[in-house]
């Protein structure tokens, strides 16, 4: 990594990464994502009040998008900002539609661990854990985006206006298959605008081996932790989560049909978290 791109992560939060995909691999994860989002519905869910429609599941619906979690631009960049010892997190693949409403900042957040952990000061940038945002359509001032409010780690943590007043907002853009990386406590938001565009995005999010795990919203199959032949791979989606080792109480460690796995997803998130699948709204 150019130390100028280590010194603007420091100052700022965050790092644009460019344009990390190739035509090809565009392409690829494009047809990837569609198919998800036609055929796997029972997967999809609307999200929260962020005008947006998500699968957190599709490790478990279109395991193929392990290669963009593990790709090896974003894996090296990872390696120079949080060090060695890294692992997987959640991954959420999401749609936001053509919008017609007031343009707003959805929800300004710091986003925690499962025990309320935001930034871990110990850490030389302040990374508990970090967000990967690749955008899968072209992202520009006439469409929704990534915004963020940036703050330097020699910085004091501030309450979210006094944060937007010093930080300001960033708005993110660029062309399809370009991707950020940020730090997930740094403040953030999607923004809306009234646009007769989509966008689409990968969401991956990754953390430390030493750490508790951050979410419970994403399934790691056994496929990954306990049966892949790389043993770093096992060890990098070795961190379970709560969701997982309830999926495996439920359902054993055996594998399942695709829609028997959705059926068991969907009575876990309903009952924790009253998550419905867009082909349960239908």
């Amino acid at each position: 990594m150019k130390a100028e791109d280590y010194q603007f992560f420091q100052q700022s939060g965050y790092l644009p990464l460019g344009r990390i995909l190739t035509d090809e691999e565009l392409e690829f994860y494009l047809r990837l994502y569609d198919r998800d989002r036609d055929e796997k519905k029972s997967f999809w869910f609307h999200y929260g009040h962020h005008h947006q429609t998500a699968n957190y599941d599709v490790l478990v619906s279109t395991p193929e998008f392990d290669s963009l979690i593990r790709h090896p631009k974003v894996m090296e960049s990872l390696h120079n900002l949080m060090g060695d010892r890294i692992c997987f997190s959640e991954i959420g693949i999401r749609h936001m539609a053509a919008y017609v409403g007031e343009p707003r900042h959805c929800v300004w957040h710091r986003d925690g661990d499962v025990h309320g952990g935001k930034h871990l000061m110990e850490h030389p940038l302040r990374i508990r854990n970090i967000q990967l945002v690749v955008y899968l359509s072209d992202v520009d001032e006439t469409t929704h985006c990534f915004s963020i409010s940036p703050e330097s780690v020699g910085q004091p943590i501030l309450e979210k206006e006094a944060q937007l007043e010093r930080g300001g907002v960033h708005n993110l853009y660029g062309q399809a298959g370009t991707a950020i990386l940020c730090n997930f406590s740094v403040l953030h938001t999607a923004t809306v605008r009234v646009t007769k565009k989509e966008r689409k995005t990968a969401q991956i999010y990754y953390g430390h081996r030493d750490r508790p795990h951050m979410a419970n919203d994403s399934l790691i199959p056994v496929d990954f932790w306990r049966d892949h032949p790389d043993e770093e791979v096992r060890a990098f989606y070795g961190v379970l989560n709560d969701k997982t080792r309830k999926y495996l109480e439920v359902a054993g460690a055996d594998k399942h049909p695709l829609g028997k796995s959705a059926e068991i997803l969907y009575e876990i998130d309903y009952k924790n978290r009253r998550k419905r699948s867009l082909s349960q709204n239908a």
